[in-house]
């Protein structure tokens, strides 16, 4: 089985960033016209970082990343109306081809603000809304990629939660639900609900390793997992995975700067009889740093053969 490392949004070795933003206090202080110029210099800003750090990733043998949602200020806003798709659709093409020649993973990961499920008939018009602008932004890309959700609300319960947000997807338009993806949480929806509404719906799911060992009723990650593997049938990339390591004991449900690479190994190892190739996104504070740091763990501790710096065949 082939495995691949990624890390998610903004490289710490390098000093710039993709998400640079531009509050809507601070639009409306200094009017529309400098609001949208100011909106425009930000964009171009957050393009050329991207573009730096795809390149930075490239020569690193990084080949799945989660890029920030925050490239484009405001984009979501519904009282800001700046035309970001023909406008800067040179600028799309020209990462696109990038992406697309060197044969990147590129994925997104809207906020807790998305909550498809909600009980809140604005909340859920913000969700769609937010959702259409991304799927937007990946097909000025020339991507078919994913967006990562959770089930989230669990008000009136989780059997009409799962009902909710089935219904709610069911309304979205086809292009939309062929991208997204479900995980499961580290609170409410673990990974048994995520699995069959997933199944329900056709979709497939992200199984987060950190959220199951704070959420689960003891399930058997063994017992799951070719069932998970299997949701990705219908998508040409592999299955993805998440993983990271708690903070302290105390603060279990917080992401700590590296990854604990005898934990990964363990995860392995009970999961190896699938014999399935699948990406691993890495979610720790020290981002690609605690990706390599990984590596050399791995290469010390294991025998897993490296075919270059982040991926390796078990």
């Amino acid at each position: 089985m082939q495995i691949r490392l990624g890390y998610v949004a903004l490289p710490v070795a390098l000093s710039i960033t993709s998400s640079s933003t531009v509050t809507y206090s601070h639009y409306k202080k200094i009017g529309k016209k400098r609001g949208n110029e100011k909106i425009h210099q930000t964009i171009l800003s957050n393009i050329n970082a991207l573009k730096e750090i795809l390149k930075y990733n490239v020569c690193n043998d990084i080949t799945f990343f989660r890029m920030t949602c925050n490239l484009i200020p405001l984009g979501t806003h519904p009282d800001v109306h700046y035309e970001v798709w023909k406008k800067y659709q040179k600028e799309w093409d020209e990462i696109g081809r990038y992406i697309q020649t060197h044969q990147l993973r590129i994925d997104l990961h809207p906020d807790q603000f998305c909550v498809l499920n909600s009980t809140n008939p604005i909340v859920i018009e913000n969700t769609i809304r937010t959702l259409t602008f991304y799927q937007h932004l990946l097909e000025a890309f020339h991507l078919d990629s994913v967006l990562v959700l959770h089930i989230g609300s669990s008000v009136g319960g989780k059997k009409e939660a799962m009902r909710r947000f089935a219904d709610n997807f069911k309304q979205l338009d086809p292009k939309l639900q062929k991208m997204i993806v479900l995980e499961n949480d580290d609170k409410i929806f673990n990974i048994r609900n995520t699995l069959s509404l997933c199944e329900k719906l056709n979709i497939p799911m992200v199984l987060d390793y950190h959220h199951y060992k704070c959420n689960h009723n003891r399930e058997k990650i063994e017992d799951y997992i070719e069932r998970i593997f299997a949701t990705w049938s219908n998508r040409k990339e592999n299955p993805k995975i998440h993983i990271s390591s708690p903070k302290n004991k105390k603060e279990k449900r917080s992401h700590h700067d590296y990854i604990n690479s005898d934990d990964f190994i363990t995860f392995i190892k009970k999961i190896e009889f699938t014999n399935q190739d699948f990406d691993v996104m890495i979610e720790a504070k020290m981002k690609e740093e605690a990706l390599f740091r990984l590596v050399r763990e791995l290469k010390y501790k294991t025998e897993y053969k490296f075919i270059n710096e982040t991926t390796f065949l078990v």
